[in-house]
């Protein structure tokens, strides 16, 4: 059922906010040379690495690190608007489409951290897929705190319902729009 939510919801984003995706596309080309899209290779279910869409939000030449990694200078101006609102977000509908993440589960960690990969595991968080929000992220746990990260995750797992995931979005939301 999850999947069929996600698919449902990953379409209807696509058909209703195409021409938005596209105009903040054009805008992050036209604020900073290169691709609009951010492409990044994440690990998914079952560790299985995938590339992850974003619009970009860095400049050209930022390292490929955990955004708590990297500093606040290395967003463009859009970027960060891009950033507060989530609108960088929209494109991962693809990555939802094609079955590499969910709407709702555990933020996709890159494959060079090594200690969230290491507690993920341990907690069995690979068993599901990631997903565009999660419980940690309205909790604001970072991948800079692994092991409450994982803890988080495998919560989400063990209580995994379609009334939590609507929740889950809910304080998504509103997290948004009351920043």
């Amino acid at each position: 059922m999850k999947r069929l939510v996600d698919i449902a919801l990953a379409l209807a984003l696509l058909v209703l906010l195409w021409p938005l995706i596209l105009l903040l596309a054009l805008l992050v080309r036209i604020e900073s040379p290169g691709n609009p899209f951010f492409l990044q290779k994440r690990l998914g279910r079952s560790e299985k690495p995938f590339t992850m869409w974003k619009l970009r939000t860095m400049r050209r030449g930022t390292p490929d690190k955990g955004t708590h990694e990297i500093g606040a200078d290395a967003q463009t101006r859009l970027g960060a608007v891009l950033r507060r609102a989530r609108l960088d977000e929209l494109p991962q509908a693809l990555n939802i489409l094609l079955g590499h993440m969910s709407l709702v589960g555990p933020r996709p960690c890159l494959p060079s951290q090594d200690a969230v990969i290491a507690e993920r595991r341990r907690q069995g968080v690979f068993a599901i897929r990631p997903g565009v929000t999660g419980l940690s992220q309205i909790r604001a746990i970072d991948m800079s705190r692994p092991a409450e990260l994982a803890t988080s995750d495998r919560e989400y797992m063990d209580r995994q319902s379609l009334a939590l995931d609507l929740q889950i979005c809910l304080k998504t939301l509103a997290a948004v729009f009351w920043r």
